[in-house]
């Protein structure tokens, strides 16, 4: 299993940005998918999960600011990311698994939220 992440960039604060996940080289509708982070200085972090039927959870800090989504079609894991601040400022991983579980990592992308 291959996962690419993109999507990342440098955002003001309450600005939104649209991460992407592509998978291959598996039955991407087998696998629930999660996106997790980590900030400089600081340790991974699980933001969100969506499961093989489409069940979404997310981290307290940022309930009804995100959103991730799947496309079962396209192979592909999406997180909406709105209202974002500055402490979101972090690498971004696509993972394959959850909770607490990961099986693949994808490599990563930037965010970056200034103030």
């Amino acid at each position: 299993v291959q996962l690419q992440a993109s999507g990342g960039g440098s955002v003001q604060a309450g600005g939104s940005l649209r991460l992407s996940c592509t998978f291959s080289g598996g039955t991407f509708s087998d696998y629930d998918m999660a996106w997790l982070r980590q900030a400089p200085g600081k340790g991974r972090e699980w933001v969100a999960r969506i499961s093989r039927n489409h069940a979404a959870y997310y981290v307290g800090s940022v309930q009804g600011r995100f959103s991730i989504s799947r496309n079962n079609i396209e192979n592909a894991v999406y997180l909406q990311m709105r209202s974002l601040r500055p402490e979101d400022t972090a690498v971004y991983y696509c993972a394959v698994g959850g909770p607490g579980e990961y099986k693949y990592w994808g490599q990563g992308t930037l965010v970056t939220v200034s103030s």
